[in-house]
């Protein structure tokens, strides 16, 4: 087995300090998109959740529809 190069440091708590500067650390990587590519993907976003709300709609219709037959 091989040990890990990384020493944990004890926890004592929670370091307010610590937490911001990591968090602001972590935030600078983060890749963000284009304006045209959020427009892009938010749009996509938006028309798949249509589609399946119209799709669930239209199933629960129909499912309505035999059980007025049926029932």
């Amino acid at each position: 087995m091989t040990k890990s190069t990384e020493v944990e440091k004890p926890t004592r708590g929670f370091n307010l300090t610590e937490f911001f500067r990591e968090t602001k650390e972590e935030l600078s990587k983060v890749v963000w998109p284009d304006r045209q590519r959020l427009i892009g993907e938010s749009a996509a976003v938006i028309l798949i959740v249509s589609l399946s709300a119209a799709v669930i709609y239209l199933v629960d219709e129909l499912f309505r529809w035999l059980a007025t037959l049926i029932f």
